[in-house]
């Protein structure tokens, strides 16, 4: 990345809309601008002052493209760090390329994807966790998603990640000064109090990085899998819960031999409800892939609703497949036992499965008390928004690698290695906890974070 470039992109969603906002930042944006527009009442670009806004006609070579708002913040006090400028426009497509052709004519470049938050970034503005946070806070599809982001975009996160650094690093140094003195045989760092501290350390970031598990279901969304043997209705249940015709519904046997998946939110929180192929022996070779598809479902599920039916129950089925899906299910999931079809039953049968729920998905009736049953489930898991959550992938790799570099520390002091060795697996602990923050990257890491955010942010 060239900083001393200025670069410009549409912020706002590309397409007609009552307006769009273009964003101009850089060491020149108050030179690109002011050679195409021109404030109204005498007032002039160059002069303006941060945090105010600017009515004015946009020209090309005299002909008024567009009259437009600028807001003008002056840098650092601005999200990159830098001189930026955003011009409120209407939302025509032609109107929207031409003020951007105009821009880059006149001096600017065409913003690269996310690139204006990577500027904040190298700017101290925001640390590589927040950048982050940026990104999952546009695409948050819920209130649990968003909670989860704008906690991590207040730093949190990084504000924890830096003082275990800080605390690793003072005795970084201490192990690193008697390597200057090794033959004076003397020690600065006291090695139980050393241990103490990595214990500890090492506490806290196994504790955020098993925060992961839930936090990634609860960003990306609670996966509920229905499953059952042929009939069961778990079509019919997936349609009622969607309230749309999702899955074909049938009474053939066999009908669903995919999974089928669509996201509900619940009470702010995103479930995700998959219908599976019925549970049954069978020679049919697509089925049977749709079955092993049905038990990797369950075993990746957080929540698993077992349907059954009346018929089913009496013929003595039901808990023999209970019980298998249990064994089939993570240790950690929920599997509920739910009996629909209840429209045809006169009285609920007694001696079902302990906290069986009973519905009618062709009725919808019962719908209620499943739908709050998975609610009271998922905010019993859910953070207090005090704790911090881990719902990346990356930081959970760079809090796994450090707890091992930890764990060879403990090792070495149990075995009384020298302050060289232990000095280098601190470093690599430190190395990994970096990494989230961006104290430690490379440019590899950074385009395949920054790649992945919309051109305009």
């Amino acid at each position: 990345m060239n900083q001393n470039t200025t670069i410009a992109a549409l912020a706002t969603n590309p397409g007609m809309a009552a307006i769009a906002v273009i964003r101009i930042s850089g060491p020149t944006a108050f030179e690109v601008l002011g050679k195409v527009f021109q404030p109204y009442g005498g007032k002039k670009l160059e002069t303006a002052e941060g945090y105010t806004i600017l009515f004015g006609k946009m020209l090309d070579n005299g002909r008024k493209i567009d009259e437009v708002l600028v807001s003008i913040f002056r840098g650092p006090h601005s999200y990159t760090g830098e001189d930026t400028l955003e011009i409120s426009c209407h939302g025509s497509v032609y109107v929207q390329q031409e003020l951007l052709q105009l821009l880059y004519r006149n001096g600017s470049e065409p913003a690269k994807a996310g690139e204006f938050t990577l500027r904040a970034f190298m700017n101290g503005k925001l640390d590589l966790s927040q950048a982050e946070a940026v990104a999952d806070l546009i695409s948050a599809g819920n209130q649990t998603a968003h909670a989860l982001a704008m906690q991590q975009l207040r730093g949190g996160f990084g504000d924890e990640i830096r003082k275990l650094r800080t605390e690793l690093l003072n005795f970084l140094a201490l192990i690193e000064l008697e390597l200057d003195f090794s033959t004076e045989d003397v020690e600065f760092a006291d090695r139980g109090l050393l241990e103490i501290l990595v214990k500890h350390i090492r506490g806290v970031v196994n504790r955020l990085k098993d925060s992961y598990a839930m936090g990634n279901v609860l960003k990306n969304g609670i996966p509920v899998t229905i499953a059952g043997k042929p009939n069961a209705g778990k079509s019919t249940l997936l349609n009622a819960l969607l309230n749309e015709e999702r899955a074909i519904v049938s009474d053939i046997a066999g009908t669903t031999r995919d999974t089928i998946e669509d996201v509900l939110v619940l009470d702010g929180m995103a479930f995700r409800f998959i219908d599976t192929a019925g549970l049954r022996k069978t020679d049919d070779i697509v089925e049977n892939i749709g079955i092993e598809r049905s038990f990797k479902s369950i075993r990746e599920a957080s929540i698993v609703l077992y349907l059954f039916d009346y018929e089913s129950f009496e013929k003595g089925e039901v808990n023999h497949q209970f019980k298998q899906i249990q064994d089939e299910a993570n240790a950690h999931t929920l599997v509920i036992p739910v009996m629909n079809k209840a429209d045809k039953l006169d009285s609920i049968p007694e001696n079902l499965p302990k906290n069986t729920l009973v519905l009618s998905a062709l009725n919808k009736t019962g719908l209620n008390d499943l739908t709050n049953h998975l609610v009271q489930y998922a905010h019993y898991g859910k953070p207090d928004g005090k704790e911090v959550v881990v719902t990346n992938a990356r930081h959970y790799h760079a809090l796994n690698q450090s707890s091992l570099c930890l764990d060879q520390v403990l090792r070495g002091l149990e075995l009384r290695l020298p302050g060289d060795l232990l000095s280098a697996d601190i470093r690599d602990a430190l190395d990994a906890l970096s990494e989230i923050t961006g104290e430690v990257t490379n440019e590899e890491v950074l385009g395949t974070i920054f790649g992945k955010f919309c051109i305009g942010k």
